[in-house]
């Protein structure tokens, strides 16, 4: 049986009622899960957020009253240890961009699979930044148009490179190989990225990035890619 303590509370920000229900059928029928709340438009969801003081709350993006970007952000604002996990249809550069802007830990499109839900709903509660594979093909799109040097210029370029590949949900592995680098000389950048941006998580390394623009601005069926970090790794 769960220690209570280790029960992952959740709110539900969907304004289609058959989409509540079966997310809620979902994670209640999960171990380990417990869906405290559900609103069917952005206002109920920063009011509930703030009432319930869930550990996640998964949100949708085009909901009435109060849009999930704006509805993310109140909630952010003002309880900033809330995850805020969007679950969504839209898949567009806008749409990824300014719910990560917002404060959104996690990015996950409708079309994923019962076991990508719960894993992203998990990984957000503890802290990581998570993004399925569409939308880390978004950032990375957007992350190589990027000028380096305007950008925290106190990185180098291949530590840039690195930064951006973290903000996209690499792994240190795939990162190693992407980059034809060892393992350790990832590590090492990692480090030196995290000590050049008075950062201790990746976590952080990625709200540094989003407040800096750095890959994350608003211009511009699948299983959720591994988690950015927890506290503490590199």
């Amino acid at each position: 049986m769960t220690d209570p303590a280790e029960v992952v509370r959740i709110i539900i920000a969907d304004d289609h009622p058959m989409f509540r229900e079966g997310l809620r059928l979902v994670l209640s029928g999960a171990d380990g899960f417990e869906v405290v709340g559900e609103a069917e438009d952005g206002h109920q969801a920063v009011a509930l957020a703030l009432e319930a003081q869930p550990d996640v709350a998964i949100m949708d993006l085009n909901m009435p009253r109060l849009l999930g970007v704006e509805a993310t952000r109140q909630i952010v604002a003002a309880s900033p240890h809330i995850g805020v996990l969007v679950l969504t249809m839209f898949d567009d550069d806008a749409s990824v961009f300014a719910a990560m802007r917002a404060g959104a830990r996690g990015y996950l499109l409708k079309g994923a699979n019962r076991a990508a839900v719960l894993r992203a709903v998990s990984s957000v509660a503890q802290g990581d930044v998570i993004v399925g594979p569409a939308v880390a093909r978004h950032l990375h799109r957007l992350l190589a148009t990027r000028d380096p040097g305007t950008v925290f210029p106190e990185l180098t370029r291949r530590e840039h490179e690195v930064l951006g590949r973290v903000a996209a949900g690499e792994s240190n592995g795939e990162i190693a190989r992407a980059l034809t680098l060892s393992d350790k000389t990832v590590r090492n950048h990692i480090s030196n990225l995290f000590t050049k941006l008075q950062v201790a998580t990746r976590a952080q390394a990625i709200v540094r990035a989003r407040e800096a623009g750095l890959g994350l601005t608003d211009d511009g069926p699948d299983a959720a890619s591994p988690p950015v970090g927890r506290s503490g790794s590199a």
